[in-house]
């Protein structure tokens, strides 16, 4: 059977904060073996009419990119061959899943030379190795579905179907399910890697978690280092950590049994500030009470979604397996939790129990969730928090929320779960520093009119600067915060003007493991081919 056939057959059954950027300098050229370009590579150019379609694969419309070719590459020889040539050129590399990469890492305009994962999505379980083996082009959707339809386990990432393997892993990969089974990054036990030497040789590595492998320390980087930083990842291999079976279907997750939502819905009409002010802090207070690794609270996975005041609805949400009774009563007393002291009487509504799959791969986009129909501009601004958010920066939420010189429905204020089983592993065992907090913050906003774009942009980026205000405009570490998460990418952290903690967007997004990551990159990538806004140097 054809490479292109078994792809179908296994990563065709099915169908997202999300590929990061690698770019690169030129880097001295190989002394030999330039090869043969490998059957089914294919490059497409400006002058190509698929050209156009690729330049769509991007999400966030914002950043359309320019390259001067798009590799659709089929297999690790030729992710090879492509990185070959584009170092011999001295041409600056970026390299694409799923395409939702959210800040224009991948479409800047020194990216000359585009690698594209679209063809490559195989996922299988490999005996050899005792693990699932995904490559980056397969979607979360795809995952979830070919991993439960051949074994019933699945993997703890986002919410997003269309956000790829590639960005999602290496970033951590944190989803509804991450508080019960941790972080995707944490069930990763091997990668293949290809990278550049300080020789200009490309060579696929492969690197594993066992601490004898001489490339222990890339593999170490591929938990949680972000993408774009060390070399470009072909293949990944996850299993559970200690897990003796050699039974596929004990490897990874079990599929949750059910999918139950309760939602709570106040209409903005009936919100004041101190209704606001109560209502976020009891859904922060319930994260500080139930949010230790292996708590019965660590089952449920929330969110609170404030949209500005034109939307008219602020909702929270909670997320339970109904196959297990306990967490049915968990949602119903978060739920009862929520309105306390509020004053205004919520609506409560519960989906009807529903099997888990088809709820979880057919979520919608977020932006055509929020009323944007046309390809979506945005812009998301996030932080880690340790603690919830003090009244003072809700009133500072609320006031952006409902100030009366901005007005747009899809413009948000966040709040998501974390913590529980992440918070289980020491922020030194992978590459993922942050493993004290509790929840996840964002402002975010999109739009599909280009002459908004500063209209927006200056609405969320007030917003986020306000809300962290005591800590330089940006959620600096400190007894509340622990930094950002970096598949949420933000160029501006990397500005003065946006960033005046004093700390750096890199020690934002690694913390304590920036000085190893830093090693890592000094030995895998000494020429700096692989690079972007926000990568590690």
């Amino acid at each position: 059977m054809s490479r292109l056939s078994r792809r179908m057959l296994i990563a065709g059954a099915g169908s997202a904060a999300a590929g990061l950027a690698t770019g690169v300098v030129a880097a001295p050229a190989a002394a030999h073996d330039p090869g043969e370009i490998p059957p089914g590579l294919t490059t497409i150019t400006p002058s190509d009419p698929r050209y156009a379609d690729t330049q769509l694969r991007g999400y966030n419309k914002r950043f359309v990119g320019t390259p001067e070719a798009v590799r659709i590459v089929g297999s690790t020889e030729h992710v090879v061959q492509a990185v070959r040539e584009a170092v011999r050129g001295g041409k600056r590399i970026g390299v694409r899943s799923g395409g939702h990469g959210l800040d224009g890492l991948v479409d800047d305009p020194a990216v000359k030379i585009v690698i594209d994962f679209t063809e490559m999505r195989d996922i299988a379980f490999d005996p050899v190795r005792n693990a699932f083996t995904i490559e980056p082009g397969a979607t979360l959707g795809q995952i979830y579905r070919t991993l439960y339809y051949g074994w019933g386990v699945t993997i703890p990432g986002g919410v997003c179907p269309a956000v790829g393997a590639g960005g999602h892993f290496v970033g951590g990969g944190v989803g509804p399910l991450s508080r019960q089974y941790g972080l995707v990054a944490d069930l990763v036990v091997a990668v293949e890697v290809v990278t550049v030497d300080a020789a200009g040789i490309v060579r696929a590595v492969v690197a594993t978690d066992n601490p004898a492998d001489p490339n222990y320390d890339l593999w170490w980087a591929h938990t949680g280092g972000g993408g774009g930083n060390f070399g470009v990842v072909t293949k990944f291999w996850l299993r559970q950590p200690g897990v003796r079976s050699t039974n596929p279907t004990q490897l990874l997750p079990k599929a949750p049994g059910g999918y139950l939502v309760g939602r709570a819905i106040w209409n903005w009409s009936d919100m004041t500030a101190d209704a606001f002010r109560r209502l976020c802090a009891n859904f922060g207070t319930w994260h500080e009470q139930n949010s230790a690794s292996g708590s019965a609270g660590a089952a449920l996975y929330a969110s609170m979604i404030a949209p500005r005041i034109e939307n008219g609805k602020i909702l929270i949400s909670g997320q339970v397996d109904p196959s297990v009774p306990s967490q049915v009563t968990l949602l119903d007393s978060f739920l009862a939790a929520l309105g306390v002291g509020v004053g205004p009487t919520p609506l409560i509504v519960k989906t009807p129990v529903q099997p888990w799959l088809q709820p979880t791969i057919s979520a919608p986009d977020t932006a055509v969730s929020m009323g944007i129909l046309g390809p979506p501009r945005s812009k998301t601004k996030g932080g880690l928090l340790k603690k919830r958010y003090t009244d003072e920066q809700i009133d500072i939420a609320y006031h952006h929320l409902t100030r009366a010189d901005y007005a747009h429905k899809a413009s948000v204020f966040t709040i998501a779960s974390y913590g529980g089983r992440i918070n289980a592993l020491a922020p030194n065992a992978t590459a993922t520093a942050h493993r004290r907090s509790i929840m996840l913050g964002s402002v975010f906003s999109c739009w599909d009119v280009p002459a908004d774009d500063q209209r927006h942009l200056d609405w969320n980026r007030a917003f986020f600067r306000d809300l962290y205000a005591s800590t330089g405009g940006v959620p600096a570490p400190s007894d509340a915060n622990e930094g950002c998460y970096i598949n949420w990418p933000d160029v501006d952290l990397v500005d003065p003007a946006y960033n005046g903690s004093g700390v750096s967007a890199l020690e934002l997004y690694y913390g304590a493991n920036l000085p190893r990551l830093r090693r890592v990159k000094a030995k895998y990538d000494p020429c700096g081919v692989f690079q972007h806004t926000l990568s590690i140097r």
